[in-house]
């Protein structure tokens, strides 16, 4: 899951940030509200952390201009402000949940569990290609409803090239969405886990459907028809 941490405080951002990367979530952080939107407008979010006291823009604003533009991502308003007023203008902004500073770490993510259940209005819990089943709320996959031994990381992975069928991953993309990594040329991180993850899948199939595109990145394709034969 990728998360968008809107936070002008430093240290409390920093915070957040460090636990949800231990957690196992992907994180960028922004400072005020048109670096939030600017980030919103360029990466797909599961989650927005929005505080409501911003520079440039405010949290009202900034959930506001989202939802005008029909852009579903769940919102969790995080501040000090508690004034019934507040809580349903921010509710009315677009925000989905309301959550009051000072707050346990564990209230938060097990607010933002439940905001991944609900998820936005086209997203989907279990994903499906082929023989493959990706159940993104347990955390599970099948191949032909035998389950995968999937690290973190690997299931990660995997729930990319599912969510990206047929279509050519580059392992730029990879980086920063799956390791929050800018490109670096020298690493092979990418090709080692591709690499671990086909292994995985060839326990269950006959063909691992995970093509290199030489210069470029993965592919998650349909069986090839020789090797349908041969795994029936």
């Amino acid at each position: 899951m990728k998360i968008l941490v809107v936070e002008d405080d430093r240290k409390v951002a920093g915070f957040i940030e460090q636990g949800l990367k231990e957690e196992g979530y992907v994180v960028d952080v922004a400072s005020d509200g048109e670096e939030a939107t600017m980030l919103a407008h360029v990466y797909d979010y599961d989650i927005i952390l929005l505080d409501l006291m911003l520079p440039k823009k405010n949290g009202f604003q900034v959930a506001s201009e989202l939802r005008r533009e029909g852009r579903h991502t769940p919102i969790l308003m995080l501040t000090s402000r508690d004034a019934v007023e507040d809580v349903v203008r921010g509710l009315d902004a677009g925000a989905d949940d309301y959550l009051t500073k000072p707050f346990r770490f564990e209230e938060l993510i097990a607010r933002i569990r439940a905001l991944h259940r609900r998820g936005g209005a086209e997203r989907l819990e279990v994903l499906r290609f082929g023989p493959f089943e990706l159940d993104r709320l347990r955390h599970s996959a099948t191949v032909d409803d035998k389950k995968l031994d999937l690290t973190a990381k690997e299931f990660q992975l995997f729930e990319f090239f599912m969510l990206h069928p047929e279509a050519v991953v580059r392992r730029t993309t990879l980086l920063e969405k799956v390791w929050d990594m800018h490109f670096d040329p020298e690493s092979n991180v990418v090709d080692v886990h591709v690499g671990n993850l086909r292994r995985k899948l060839l326990k269950h199939v006959a063909d691992p459907r995970i093509e290199t595109v030489r210069g470029v990145g993965f592919a998650l394709r349909k069986a090839t028809e020789e090797a349908a034969r041969v795994a029936s």
